[in-house]
């Protein structure tokens, strides 16, 4: 069932991971999905092409969320194309595993440059051109509930993103756009088993009640509800997406 059709999508981070899924299951709801990407431009054309091969339409754009004037240019080409902006996913982000004491002043600046300044670029610019009744879903963790060494500084920037989505869903609301927050715990991506041991992995699916990480899929299908009409009445809500962990 096509539940998106005539629908626009940008997923910010949507050649790899978690944005992949999103993008792919987005597209096979019937949206006309912007696939975001920084550097691999092969991967993302890749997620294009299996869209367009199942009958979908999408469109790659190379744009860093950190950059204010492409965070303007991703939404420009995305009308110019497309005509609309109707569901913004940001995804993009990254994470770094040290304690809070070996993080370096760069390290630190260069989190919160793509995880928080990147969300605020993409709400500023959607808070105007979003259609109304459109859908904004960001990702956060489920770090932001838990002590979990290594996790303080990434913990931090997804709290920040988790307190922007709840105020601008009340700024946009008279348009009838919502605004959600998804918060995966651990799942099974290239950014999640990075710097980590399997025993790291094998403890953090123990903490789950069903006994395992998530998969990607876990994940694009909770972002689908909030993006679809059924989730309407559903806006500055945390959706914690982690198994039972917590």
């Amino acid at each position: 069932m096509k539940t998106l059709q005539n629908k626009v999508a940008v997923v910010t981070g949507g050649s790899r991971g978690i944005g992949a899924e999103i993008s792919l299951c987005l597209a096979e709801a019937g949206a006309k999905v912007v696939v975001n990407y920084v550097k691999n431009q092969q991967t993302a054309d890749q997620i294009c092409q299996k869209i367009t091969q199942a009958g979908g339409e999408c469109l790659t754009i190379k744009a860093d969320v950190s950059n204010p004037d492409e965070v303007k240019m991703l939404f420009n080409q995305t009308i110019a194309h497309f005509g609309q902006v109707d569901i913004l996913v940001n995804n993009a982000g990254i994470l770094i595993f040290k304690p809070i004491a070996d993080i370096s002043d760069d390290e630190f600046k260069r989190i919160f440059d793509i995880n928080v300044d990147g969300v605020f670029y993409t709400l500023r610019e959607a808070a105007t051109r979003l259609a109304d009744n459109g859908r904004v879903v960001n990702i956060s963790s489920t770090v932001t509930r838990l002590m979990l060494p290594k996790y303080g500084i990434y913990a931090a920037t997804k709290g920040a993103v988790e307190q922007l989505t709840r105020v601008f869903a009340k700024e946009v609301g008279e348009k009838g756009i919502t605004a959600n927050i998804v918060s995966p715990g651990p799942v099974d991506t290239e950014l999640f088993r990075a710097g980590k041991t399997k025993e790291d992995i094998q403890r953090m699916a123990a903490m789950a009640a069903l006994g395992r990480i998530g998969e990607v899929d876990d994940i694009a299908q909770i972002v689908l509800f909030l993006v679809s009409e059924e989730s309407r009445w559903v806006t500055g809500q945390n959706i914690g997406a982690n198994g039972g962990m917590v």
